[in-house]
């Protein structure tokens, strides 16, 4: 008998110092824990995207990986297969409550990892994709994966994306020959904490304005059309030109895109509506989060037209000024906080979900007239040291949604930063604008685009 108990204490022993110490065998034990869980809350910023979701404003945005060499799609499916299963927040199928949406584990196969053949941050039909609300797509050294909002921001999207990347290569490379077996890298977070409710404080005060901004018009491409000019900029010359002017990488290419606008749409003459430009904020660092769900907030860069020609610099230090004034931690919260007052109301919270939607939909309305373009920078992108070599740069596209015809993605991988303009007008002398302005600062900027402007 007592031999039997030192047995069990041995045995407890020894799977404490495996969840201490080992952190993949942690990782792993949670995951199969967590198969039991059928279903999950959306977050808070999630709710809106399924009210508002078509064909037409397809709420998908992509994050995709150049390789060295040509992707092969069977080696990319086993790849994904091998990892869908331990992402909770991927591996979910949208479903109808009486209140609320949510999500349930999905329990068919992983989407067809399939040739790109359309454009991009197309609607996901899940009718379609085995119920899920991405797609992975390949197009000779590329990989994409394009995500419907509902699940996660860019932050999750690219997480999922790199351990698909790196299953990949473990299988294809032979120099990973030894690490086949691995799945999920030690860097990788699968925490799927619902951080806006664990960060929410109390606030009543309305987050945002809605007056009406300009609104980027022309004629449009055809239906199922979407125009992409990608600019690659070393970032070691941008980071100068920025720092000459006293403002960051980012503050300056959202002012430079705000004078850009102002110079060839508004002709340098006053407005009665601003140049508003939506800012996704990833909220991780203020909070100290590394969940997968969406966990980003909103800002606006303004800038007011009430004279004729503002200088460039007029025009940057306007925005550089108003992004520092918003982007502090104690003005985030209270943004996300009011958002989240109103899932925690009591009262709403019981108001069925068809209502809801209807309400949802009327104040989306009014707030998408406030903003001309939305702009998003995903930073710098980071991998593993042993799988730099195989990997030539990184990607982000967004679509288009109501009354922004024109949208930016930006990201960085090793010196070079990539800045890709969506488009859903055929005229593109903004974009040559914008990129003309970083040439007269002495920046050497490259530009492709995806060639639907020459159809």
């Amino acid at each position: 008998m007592g031999r039997k108990k030192k047995d069990v204490k041995d045995k407890k022993n020894n799977e404490s110092i495996i969840v201490n110490n080992d952190r993949k065998a942690a990782r792993e034990r949670s995951f199969w824990s967590d198969k039991t869980v059928k279903w999950d809350k959306l977050d808070n910023t999630a709710n809106l995207f399924p009210v508002i979701v078509s064909e037409t404003v397809s709420n998908v945005y992509r994050i995709s990986v150049t390789l060295k060499n040509d992707i092969d799609p069977e080696i990319l499916q086993k790849a994904v297969d091998k990892v869908l299963p331990y992402f909770d927040v991927f591996n979910a199928k949208l479903k109808k409550g009486i209140f609320w949406y949510y999500f349930e584990t999905n329990q068919k196969p992983a989407p067809r990892v399939k040739p790109e053949n359309t454009y991009p941050c197309l609607y996901i039909d899940p009718y379609t994709n085995n119920d899920y609300h991405f797609r992975v797509t390949y197009f000779e050294k590329r990989i994409n994966l394009e995500i419907f909002h509902v699940l996660t921001d860019g932050h999750g999207a690219f997480m999922f994306l790199k351990e698909i990347t790196y299953q990949y290569l473990r299988y294809k490379e032979e120099v990973f020959a030894d690490k086949k077996i691995q799945v999920i890298s030690d860097e990788a977070s699968l925490d799927k904490e619902d951080s806006y409710i664990k960060n929410y404080k109390k606030s009543a005060k309305k987050g945002y304005k809605t007056k009406k901004a300009v609104i980027i018009k022309g004629e449009k491409l055809p239906a199922g059309h979407f125009g992409i000019i990608h600019g690659y900029i070393p970032v070691h010359e941008i980071k100068a030109v920025a720092k000459s002017y006293g403002v960051t990488i980012n503050q300056y290419l959202i002012g430079t895109m705000t004078y850009a606008i102002y110079k060839d749409y508004l002709k340098g003459c006053p407005s009665k509506s601003p140049i508003s430009t939506c800012v996704p904020v990833n909220l991780r660092p203020y909070f100290d989060s590394n969940t997968t769900k969406n966990f980003f907030i909103f800002v606006s860069a303004v800038f007011q037209p009430e004279k004729d020609n503002y200088t460039f610099e007029e025009v940057l230090h306007i925005i550089a000024d108003g992004l520092k004034e918003q982007i502090n931690k104690d003005n985030l919260e209270r943004l996300f906080s009011y958002n989240v007052s109103s899932e925690l109301n009591k009262v709403i919270r019981f108001v069925p979900r068809i209502i809801k939607n209807i309400a949802m939909k009327s104040i989306y309305k009014t707030s998408a007239r406030a903003n001309t373009t939305t702009i998003t920078n995903m930073g710098q992108f980071n991998v593993a040291d042993e799988y730099k070599e195989f990997i030539d740069k990184f990607h982000v596209v967004l679509s288009m949604s109501k009354g922004q015809n024109m949208k930016g993605g930006i990201c960085s991988f090793g010196d070079t930063l990539v800045y890709s303009i969506s488009s859903a007008v055929r005229e593109t002398s903004i974009q040559k604008a914008f990129f003309r302005q970083m040439v007269k600062d002495g920046i050497n900027v490259t530009i492709e685009s995806n060639g639907v402007y020459y159809e």
